[in-house]
């Protein structure tokens, strides 16, 4: 049986105030959740004390949007394992398309990251995904294929979410088809040792989409970036119907 994940990654959202008014304004609305939905929230390394504090006792994760593959060191702007499971972190995400394009991640550092995530008892959620660039050029299967034969070396499969996250529908309103997104998730299952890894779905998103992504078969959540950031959007959202 494949787990639900619905996971909202706040970016470089929220401070600690913001994230106390929305818990205030969320957690009440997850009274009829189902209990096989795992709620996730990856909040920013500020927010993550903060947070803490107010989901005890209720469905919600925490979730960090980063990890470095050290313990500790001189890694200046880096944040540890031992750190992030210090304050109540339960999953981390690794190899976000605006870490690789941004700040330099590469699939051997992602894989780094992964094994750090796992030595520490964190789940890590591992992004992947093709440029509308990539996609034009029929390279879609190629490029999701070379990146987890990449990522992935000697990861634990049964300790891992997967999130495909088209980089070209993030943030952009535009969205992957549903069907589409299926089919390449069907394909990511298909490199799998492990069948019942959840794979997710991320890339715009929203309250009015929330309920075809999760109708597909292939699809066990979504990662969801500016839908997550107001607590009516994001409660419509794990709350699908």
């Amino acid at each position: 049986m494949r787990k639900i994940v619905i996971a909202g990654n706040w970016k470089m959202n929220k401070t600690q105030a913001e994230t106390a008014e929305f818990l205030k304004g969320f957690l009440p609305e997850l009274e009829q959740t189902p209990i096989e939905r795992e709620v996730v929230l990856c909040a920013p390394f500020t927010d993550l004390g903060v947070m803490s504090e107010h989901v005890q006792n209720t469905p919600v994760q925490i979730g960090a949007q980063n990890i470095h593959w050290e313990n500790a060191g001189a890694y200046t702007g880096e944040i540890a394992g031992a750190m992030l499971k210090e304050i109540g972190v339960h999953y981390v995400i690794v190899g976000h398309s605006e870490r690789r394009q941004y700040f330099g991640e590469t699939d051997e550092t992602v894989n780094k990251r992964l094994h750090a995530a796992q030595r520490h008892s964190l789940i890590p959620i591992l992004c992947v995904g093709e440029t509308k660039a990539q996609r034009d050029a029929g390279e879609t299967e190629e490029i999701i294929t070379k990146q987890l034969e990449k990522d992935l070396v000697n990861v634990d499969q049964q300790n891992l979410v997967i999130a495909y996250e088209p980089i070209w529908a993030i943030g952009t309103g535009d969205t992957c088809d549903a069907s589409e997104a299926n089919r390449i998730i069907g394909l990511i299952r298909s490199l799998l040792k492990e069948a019942n890894v959840p794979i997710q779905y991320g890339g715009s998103v929203k309250p009015n989409n929330i309920d075809e992504i999760m109708a597909q078969s292939e699809i066990d959540g979504v990662l969801v970036g500016g839908g997550s950031l107001e607590p009516a959007s994001f409660a419509r959202i794990v709350n699908y119907q």
